[in-house]
């Protein structure tokens, strides 16, 4: 019985893995993070979904590699095949909704999910200099920053004035648009709204991001994160 566990767990291990699409080196050993240029956006795509789909089912893969000899390999350099401009919500690390590991993803988290000259430099280098062919916008449900500029009507104190400053043209929408719905509704509205906003403003802001997506060297989508049932949604 045991020798049955074990070989079902060493299968589940091939047939789940994140990494079992990737390549063999001629030494043997897995090719455990496949470098950004030998991939395309939508093949990175599917390689995010399937993650999620490994943790919404609660079946995460069970040979992620962060041995020793994976990190030293990964500090001679990185080729992430997918950069996440996600919320810095505590329930949704992409590392782990996505079922990955070390080196698979470059992830840059801000409340809200909005970019800043600081934040766009970060996603620039991973889609420029790391060569990494996807970028996602990931927003969630019940956002507590999209929220707050909900509820502040696009004013608040401190520092955090910026980030409903950001967010304020998504409530603002959302609230012209809601014709009597509830404030969750409102909310959800909003959240959405923001999304789009921030994915359309990449291109906008910035003209290395343009450059890249116009000349089909980066994809950007937008996704949407299901604090109920841990579902990643692609949005239009």
């Amino acid at each position: 019985m045991k020798k049955i566990i074990l070989t079902s767990l060493f299968l589940a291990c091939f047939s789940s893995s994140a990494y079992a699409s990737s390549s063999t080196s001629t030494s043997g050993k897995a090719d455990h993070a496949p470098l950004a240029s030998k991939i395309t956006a939508e093949e990175a795509l599917d390689k995010l979904m399937a993650g999620n789909n490994r943790y919404v089912a609660m079946t995460p893969s069970l040979c992620k590699d962060t041995s020793v000899a994976i990190r030293k390999e990964l500090a001679n350099g990185q080729a992430p095949y997918a950069i996440i401009l996600s919320c810095s919500d505590s329930r949704l690390p992409p590392e782990i909704i996505f079922d990955k590991s070390i080196g698979e993803i470059f992830v840059v988290r801000v409340a809200g999910n909005i970019p800043d000259p600081i934040i766009l430099g970060s996603l620039e280098y991973a889609a420029e200099h790391l060569g990494s062919p996807l970028l996602m916008v990931l927003g969630h449900e019940k956002c507590g920053a999209v929220k707050a500029t909900v509820d502040a009507d696009g004013h608040a104190a401190g520092n955090i004035g910026q980030i409903v400053k950001k967010i304020a043209p998504a409530a603002s929408k959302a609230k012209s648009d809601s014709k009597g719905k509830e404030k969750g509704e409102i909310v959800e509205m909003a959240v959405d709204n923001n999304i789009n906003m921030v994915a359309d403003s990449l291109t906008e802001n910035s003209s290395i991001l343009k450059h890249l997506v116009k000349e089909g060297k980066l994809k950007i989508v937008k996704g949407k994160y299901d604090l109920d049932d841990g579902k990643v949604t692609i949005m239009k």
